[in-house]
């Protein structure tokens, strides 16, 4: 279960933009970008809030990527989450996070990383 686990939060981003509001827009460009990157989409779902706001959910052979979108606040918070068994998937993971960023233009991001499954690191008290 060796992964690698990126998140952005993102503010400033143009509320206007396809990809804020419009689910269709959305779904296109977050599968587009999935192959793109060299991972593989094997399920999604992708649902409209009203008045406005949109989360997406792309299922990958190597885990997950989710997209929230809160286009009254130019808000969008950004999942990706690779596994690394059988291959190192790190790159591609990389990749479609630094492309879900452009594609939203924010003017602030915060990035962090969480390396998943690491058996070395000393166990978390119960």
């Amino acid at each position: 279960m060796h992964g690698l686990h990126l998140t952005a939060d993102l503010q400033g981003c143009p509320a206007h933009a396809a990809a804020m509001t419009d689910r269709e827009a959305l779904r296109a460009r977050c599968l587009a970008l999935v192959a793109e990157t060299g991972l593989r989409a094997v399920g999604e779902v992708f649902h409209g809030f009203a008045p406005q706001g949109l989360t997406g959910v792309v299922l990958l052979a190597e885990s997950h990527l989710a997209v929230h979108t809160w286009p009254e606040l130019g808000a969008v918070t950004l999942d990706v989450y690779v596994c690394n068994v059988g291959a190192d998937h790190t790159a591609g993971a990389r990749r479609l996070l630094a492309a879900l960023i452009d594609l939203f233009q924010p003017a602030q991001v915060l990035r962090q990383q969480l390396q998943r499954g690491d058996l070395r690191a000393p166990p978390l008290p119960t």
